[in-house]
């Protein structure tokens, strides 16, 4: 397969074109603004509409009006500009549709600044928007891993009926490497049976709705989504465990701060210390399974984070509280140096 050199933004982009993505809608914001300058260059020419929304609030309305027809809708924006999505990407999942929303991480909170982040991790896998409701929710550490989870955002939310994420960062987006493109089935789902895009008095009308007046029928409605929930955490986990087998401290990371704790795991197995790595590769659903696989021998967990220690409550719920969690990040835009991580790795080390 041939090889591109590409930058993150721009592979997400044309992962997306190349995964069907026939309606894009977004407004520009730093640092995913070049997601939105390829697809205003290319959707046209791949048969597509790229329409620049007047705000972030009418874009993921218009997400939710193109995906309601059956056809594959997409929005990016970065940590406020989801923010400002967070209402329709309720509607989105009280209707039961497939979307893809792509975030690429800043610093924050407020307009903060521009640098890599990742402080949206509540955000995304617990509260998204208002009502009980969950979205699918990647965490690509690579450039390829970004096409790779956007081919397979589109599919599962198309499969499962719901907005999926890719929760990605300003060092993803803006850095540069190698990538394939996967061959792709845009239509292996049928919507034939839901989508509101014309019966032609051949059928019963389809109605898009998220509004349910009667509490029973609500309570229906979220307890019928929440099966599909249940299922979901089942078959659709994902992560990598590295050198983990015998590892006595367990580094947790995910997307870009993984490739820092990778090396500084290599520079601790020099050393003689036993450490290993464990990345989840989905956020929501979290891989519980496959971390208490990857903890076995553990004797402590540290979790490390572009933010301020979001994902700690995941990890102590998935393994029950049975090891000590501990924390090291750096946040407002500061990427962890694998030095720093190591020096956390070797200071636990040396307690044991």
């Amino acid at each position: 397969m041939e090889r591109n050199l590409m930058k993150g933004n721009e592979a997400l982009a044309e992962a997306a074109i190349r995964a069907g993505c026939k309606c894009f809608f977004g407004y520009p914001i730093t640092p995913q603004t070049e997601l939105a300058a390829y697809m205003a260059k290319r959707m046209h020419k791949a048969g597509g509409v790229f329409l620049q929304a007047e705000s972030e609030i009418a874009a993921i309305n218009m997400v939710l009006g193109a995906a309601s027809t059956g056809v594959r809708a997409m929005t990016s924006s970065s940590s406020p500009g989801i923010s400002l999505k967070s209402e329709g990407v309720s509607y989105i999942a009280g209707s039961d549709l497939p979307a893809v929303i792509i975030n690429v991480e800043r610093g924050g909170p407020g307009l903060g600044g521009i640098q890599p982040s990742q402080a949206d991790y509540w955000q995304a896998t617990k509260a998204l928007g208002h009502g009980d409701f969950q979205l699918l929710v990647y965490a690509p550490a690579s450039v390829q891993e970004m096409v790779d989870y956007v081919v397979k955002a589109f599919d599962r939310a198309d499969k499962y009926r719901m907005p999926a994420m890719i929760l990605a960062d300003g060092l993803l987006g803006q850095m540069m490497e190698p990538v394939t493109f996967p061959e792709i089935n845009p239509d292996a789902y049928d919507k034939s049976g839901w989508a509101a895009n014309g019966h032609k008095m051949q059928r019963e009308h389809h109605i898009i709705n998220s509004l349910y007046l009667k509490p029973d029928e609500l309570e229906k409605s979220i307890l019928d989504r929440y099966k599909r929930y249940e299922i979901i955490k089942e078959t659709e986990t994902e992560a990598e465990s590295y050198l983990t087998e015998d590892c006595d401290i367990l580094v947790c990371a995910f997307g870009a701060t993984a490739r820092v704790v990778k090396s500084a795991v290599n520079d601790a197995r020099a050393q003689g210390i036993k450490a290993g790595l464990f990345r989840p590769k989905t956020l929501w659903p979290f891989p519980v399974k496959e971390i208490n696989e990857a903890a076995k021998s553990a004797k402590k967990l540290l979790s490390v984070e572009m933010s301020m220690g979001q994902m700690i409550d995941d990890i102590k719920l998935a393994i029950n509280c049975s090891k000590p969690v501990e924390f090291f990040g750096r946040t407002g835009g500061v990427i962890p140096t694998p030095a720093e991580v190591l020096g956390e790795i070797k200071r636990m080390g040396g307690a044991l």
